[in-house]
């Protein structure tokens, strides 16, 4: 029951768009709607969406995904698995004789379906023209298509397509441009939507270790600094946190967000058979509050079985296990509605960059603190349920009430209120891996 009631919440602050773009807000922290308000971006990687689900089952998935209270859904539309030459669900690929002047109207006519079915249920997608290895194909299928001149043409031709639809651009597709000729084509693209669509944001999505802005930092069409954390190990709190640091101290400034971290059941450092284990729900939540209490506009989560739409004939893309339609309901993606639930109850886009300090930083666990620029309330996240030593001295109020949030299943449990004149310890319900909790002072 308790799940339901928080999908009915969810369900109504999802916002509804009719085309309007969300924008980047004035002091280029976070995002808008386009009422004005902040747009929290909880992404979800559906590399395959358009490739390999048919209608029923993209339905499927999207409302699954609206129900959870994702607003972005980060799809392709020349897929990595052989998107050039592997039909879609109707027997279509997207070009004839793989030409991008080509564009096979059967196969668009499907991707406008997923895009107006995700459009009526208050989600954006975040759409990657091609998957790198149609202009860098250091691995995967390819073929290399792309030149500058027919990039600009094939972005003027989905802008055209799409530009009144609610559209987030993401180009790159796991590549970082290797010569001249991938930065020409990468920008050639990014002007050819710009030709007819100003309006909807555009970013770039690198490889694992990098950030947009490592390659196209003063580039005029790049919006949103996305960067990818990556799947190789149980990822350091301070290699999360250098991607904020470094976004955000740059010029100019812009927005950022960790758009491919760890997928939950991922094979850790891609081994087989879990040698080292998988990636749980309480990686995606680590780095997820992580990313966001040092400064993201939101967060995307994935899932190694959705990402590539596996199930029974596919062949299993670095060990795969769980048919992607019952992936859908692994409980990081749940955990991952509870925490924009969490942040939207607040005015979170008042929380400063910077990080608060916590007096006993207890260097075997990870703690962090952040504080409003209005000094009325302050998050503060204990990967594994460690105490938190808080000096209350700096809120703007006599008094503070004190509640835990448990990142797990959304529930609130009330501490008590407390004067504001010094420290005081707060100790979680829980203790060890996976006992993370967060501290809501207000």
């Amino acid at each position: 029951m308790k799940k339901i009631i928080i999908f009915i919440i969810l369900g109504i602050i999802v916002p509804l768009f009719a085309g309007e773009p969300v924008s980047v807000s004035a002091n280029k922290r976070y995002l808008v709607d386009e009422n004005g308000k902040p747009f929290f971006w909880l992404g979800d990687t559906a590399w395959e969406l358009f490739h390999r689900l048919n209608r029923q089952e993209a339905d499927l998935y999207l409302q699954n995904r609206a129900d959870k209270g994702f607003t972005v859904i980060q799809a392709v539309v020349l897929a990595e698995l052989d998107g050039l030459n592997t039909d879609n669900a109707y027997g279509e690929k997207p070009l004839f004789d793989n030409d991008p002047a080509r564009p096979n109207e059967k196969y668009f006519k499907h991707v406008d379906y997923i895009v107006n079915k995700a459009a009526k249920l208050g989600l954006v997608i975040g759409m990657l023209p091609t998957w790198g290895d149609k202009y860098n194909k250091q691995w995967g299928a390819g073929p290399e298509i792309f030149t500058p001149e027919n990039a600009s043409a094939f972005g003027e031709y989905l802008a055209k397509r799409y530009k009144d639809k609610p559209i987030i651009w993401i180009l790159g597709g796991d590549r970082n441009p290797a010569d001249d000729e991938d930065r020409m084509i990468t920008n050639a693209m990014a002007k050819g939507i710009r030709l007819v669509d100003k309006k909807h944001l555009i970013t770039y999505h690198p490889t694992g270790g990098y950030k947009a802005s490592d390659f196209y930092i003063q580039a005029d069409w790049l919006d949103l600094d996305f960067y990818q954390s990556g799947h190789h190990i149980r990822l350091e709190p301070h290699y999360l946190i250098s991607y904020n640091e470094k976004s955000l101290s740059q010029e100019p400034k812009r927005p950022v967000v960790n758009g491919e971290p760890n997928y939950e059941d991922h094979p850790v450092n891609w081994l087989s058979n879990g040698e080292r284990g998988w990636f749980d729900d309480y990686d995606c939540r680590y780095a997820a509050y992580i990313s966001l209490l040092t400064g993201a506009c939101g967060h995307t989560y994935g899932n190694h079985n959705i990402w590539q739409m596996w199930q029974e004939g596919r062949n299993p893309i670095s060990f795969v296990r769980t048919k992607w339609s019952r992936a859908l309901d692994h409980p990081g993606a749940f955990q991952m509605g509870y925490m924009r639930h969490l942040y939207e109850s607040l005015p979170w886009e008042k929380l400063v960059t910077g990080k608060y300090q916590i007096l006993n930083p207890d260097h075997s666990s990870f703690q962090i603190c952040t504080l409003s620029e209005d000094q009325q309330f302050l998050l503060a996240y204990t990967a594994d349920g460690t105490e938190l030593t808080i000096n209350l001295n700096d809120l703007q109020s006599e008094k503070v009430t004190a509640t835990w949030f448990n990142p797990r299943d959304g529930e609130r449990l009330p501490v008590g209120e407390f004067a504001t004149d010094g420290a005081q310890t707060f100790k979680p319900h829980s203790f060890g891996r996976g006992s993370d909790w967060i501290l809501i002072l207000k």
